[in-house]
């Protein structure tokens, strides 16, 4: 009798392989070996047997540690099979992975046509600026898939009901027992015939064509809260499409979209508002009335303003969403020079520019200073 070959050697791993690595390993190969995909080939069972062997033993901490350190005298193979041993939970989900390839599946006992959820579905809202900043209620249409009315979601005429499938017997699987050399495995499709549901409906629902559902628009509620932005997303649970055998509904997703505003220009929470004003009115200081959006205010704002100060006025920015704190609004001061003048106030502007010494202009007496020191006038 020929003497095993180490099970390290077998995957084709180093004896530190962690849990994932063995795991890999061992999908990589029982899929190159499979029966199933060299059929008549007896060098490619043989090879199916030992590395089915190895993994059973290097995926039990346990038994691997008894391989580590007596080897092959520290474990017995056959012990456990296929069906026993605390590593049976990674060989059900890798034979899964492996027979669902060749078209068959591995008996777990799970029923794969179980209940499952409905699709989520999402919708673009536009709201105004106002509306996000202040919440609003919108009614949303929506186009999904809701019970037939004719048949009640029965999917059958009315009058008549679905019967047991003869197929499958009310069970909606189709079993197969396959002897192989490694035991005897069970291949579970679900029935063609009913598709998995274990009834079949012999007078389908004109209406729906017997699927019990038919598409409909819906008209939805939708709460915006306070202080939405942009690609905000608002979720309305169980309001996507329904369910199957039995699944609760899907979600409906609603994207918000928030228009642009004419004055207003939205940092988070905060608000900035470009307010111009005249030359006098920055040189001489004077009280602004400032728009924000929930009424007006007063602002005043000192003599000597520069173009693109910046005043901030506090709790006039956005609500924070689901929060009482407000942000705050920054109102940018741009001092407008006038395009057009008549001959009179060029004059007159004239006789105030020759008024005017350096000392009156800060940021230009300085500016020329520093030009004479860079070219050494």
């Amino acid at each position: 009798m020929l003497s095993k070959r180490d099970y390290y050697e077998v995957l084709e791993l180093s004896q530190g392989a962690t849990i994932e690595e063995i795991k890999k390993a061992y999908r990589k190969k029982a899929i190159q070996y499979h029966p199933d995909k060299n059929p008549g080939n007896k060098e490619a069972e043989e090879k199916f047997k030992e590395i089915n062997e190895a993994y059973e033993i290097l995926a039990d901490p346990k038994k691997r540690e008894r391989y580590d350190r007596f080897g092959h005298a520290g474990v017995d193979p056959n012990s456990g099979g296929f069906g026993g041993g605390a590593g049976f939970g990674g060989f059900e989900d890798i034979f899964s992975d492996i027979f669902d390839m060749f078209g068959g599946g591995f008996s777990s006992g799970r029923r794969r046509n179980g209940p499952a959820k409905g699709s989520d579905i999402q919708q673009k809202l536009t709201i105004s600026f106002e509306e996000a900043a202040f919440g609003t209620e919108k009614e949303i249409n929506v186009m999904r898939y809701e019970e037939c009315d004719e048949c009640n979601g029965t999917g059958a005429e009315k009058n008549t009901s679905r019967k047991t499938c003869p197929t499958c017997n009310g069970t909606g699987e189709i079993r197969s027992q396959q002897r192989t050399p490694f035991g005897q495995f069970v291949n579970v499709r679900p029935c063609e015939r009913c598709g998995g549901k274990g009834t079949v409906i012999e007078h389908p629902c004109k209406a729906c064509n017997g699927s019990g559902k038919i598409r409909k628009k819906v008209t939805l509620k939708v709460k915006v809260p306070a202080g939405v932005d942009s690609e905000s997303v608002i979720s309305i649970r169980g309001e996507g499409e329904p369910g199957t055998n039995g699944g609760p509904n899907g979600d409906f997703y609603v994207i918000i979209e928030v228009k642009p505003h004419k004055l207003f220009k939205r940092d988070g929470k905060d608000l900035i508002l470009e307010f111009p004003v005249t030359f006098p009115q920055a040189a001489l200081g004077d009280e602004l009335v400032v728009p924000t959006l929930d009424g007006k205010i007063s602002y005043k704002i000192p003599s000597g303003t520069q173009s693109g100060t910046v005043f901030r006025i506090k709790g006039k920015g956005i609500k924070h969403v689901n929060s009482s704190r407000m942000g705050d609004l920054y109102v940018k001061v741009i001092v407008e020079i006038p395009k057009k003048l008549t001959g009179e106030q060029k004059k007159l502007l004239q006789k105030l520019a020759s008024s005017f010494d350096m000392e009156g202009h800060e940021q230009r007496k300085s500016f020329f200073e520093n030009v004479k020191d860079l070219l050494g006038i």
